[in-house]
């Protein structure tokens, strides 16, 4: 019997997209929930680092007992919590005296669906047997992109059509496609990197050298990538002066729809390219791109900085997995929960480093953005480095 692993990957493009409307659906609310709720915006910015902080815990948690529950009770769960946590946020506020608690329990509840995704879904593609691995790759974390600015412009559109004041409706629309993928992830064919108790443990890859050279350009790619994306609202704002409002949504947009189309430019015309190549050369376009940005004294020149390194980081997340996974082929599912963490770890220490050199020049963005840059620089160096581990 022929099984379709394009149901599995079908169900994993899903999965991105899910992932992207847990990543940015309640941002969106954020004005909201403080005018309705009354909380504060100190509060509010907890929200996205209870979100991230959660997917830290499951990475850790996926690297020690995914292979023990296995791969498709993982993912049904994920898909699972993700449609409970988006839908939740349509009620479980009000059921609290502080609303604020329901939001966080909301949040963490998706969240955990969120990271599941984030660790599950890059070696279950894997494990397909998919020619071009590294273009399918590519093409998967795609939809992430894809996902981002659907869920920005439809839900703008949603509120521009029927009020803002409808955002629950929203959050169980959203919640429906999750759901529709519980019964994907349960009926497609799903493959293991490697047999049961085959895969490397931590102690095993903690001893490799390629292992650490890929934590550090994972480290680098979520930095490089999400430095700049949470700053480009400002930049959209300074060049173009459009309101607050407009410039997160424009600017973030751009953003993703840049680096959307990098990976799936790859995931066409990858099989023709060498990754490594592609990759140093997205580096140098990156670093090229926060020095316009950080140097510049053109706000349109510093936009344009903003929108290519959209671009330019498009490869570095998906190419680092794709190059890793051949040199460790027993690496297995802790190698993928070790590598999600690792730019998860990278999306939260690299704009903290850029506000932070931001505050203390005296609010001058640019100079945080200078700082930024020491993130593509560092990762063209680690891919030399690794590019001559192999040769040798």
């Amino acid at each position: 019997m022929n099984k379709n692993y394009n149901k599995t990957l079908l169900a994993c493009y899903l999965g991105f997209i899910t992932q992207a409307i847990c990543a940015n659906f309640a941002p969106l609310l954020f004005l909201k929930f403080h005018s309705d709720y009354a909380i504060s915006l100190g509060r509010i910015a907890l929200i996205p680092t209870a979100f991230f902080l959660t997917q830290l815990v499951i990475d850790v948690f996926c690297a020690k007992f995914v292979d023990r529950i296995g791969y498709r009770r993982s993912v049904i769960t994920s898909a699972l919590t993700s449609a409970l946590g988006l839908a939740g946020l349509a009620f479980i506020p009000d059921l609290f005296a502080d609303p604020f608690v329901g939001i966080m329990i909301c949040v963490v509840v998706y969240a955990v669906g969120s990271g599941l995704l984030e660790v599950l879904g890059s070696p279950i593609v894997e494990a397909c047997p998919f020619e071009h691995k590294d273009a399918v790759m590519s093409t998967l974390h795609s939809f992430y992109c894809w996902g981002c600015v659907g869920v920005i412009l439809l839900s703008t559109l949603f509120f521009a059509a029927f009020g803002i004041e409808h955002w629950r409706w929203l959050a169980c629309i959203w919640a429906l496609i999750p759901l529709y993928n519980i019964y994907n992830f349960a009926t497609c064919p799903i493959e293991h990197l490697t047999e049961k108790g085959e895969g490397m443990t931590l102690r095993e890859l903690f001893k490799v050298p390629v292992f650490w050279l890929a934590v550090i350009l994972m480290v680098c790619a979520g930095a490089s990538e999400l430095s700049m994306a949470q700053w480009a609202s400002a930049f959209t704002e300074a060049a173009l002066g459009f309101s607050k409002t407009v410039g997160d949504l424009v600017g973030p947009c751009l953003f993703a729809v840049t680096m959307g189309i990098c990976r799936v430019l790859y995931g066409k015309f990858g099989p023709k390219m060498n990754l490594t190549r592609f990759m140093l050369g997205s580096g140098v376009l990156c670093l090229c791109c926060y020095l316009l940005a950080s140097l510049s004294s053109s706000p349109v020149l510093g936009l344009i900085g903003c929108v290519l390194c959209g671009f330019s980081v498009g490869i570095m997340w998906p190419g680092t997995i794709s190059l890793t996974s051949p040199r460790l082929p027993r690496g297995g599912t802790a190698l993928f929960a070790m590598l999600a963490m690792a730019g998860d770890l990278g999306g939260a220490f690299g704009p903290s480093l850029v506000g932070t050199i931001t505050q203390q020049s005296g609010d001058r963005l640019q100079s945080g953005m200078l700082a930024g840059s020491v993130f593509p620089l560092l990762l063209i160096v680690v891919l030399i480095l690794m590019s001559r581990n192999t040769k040798s």
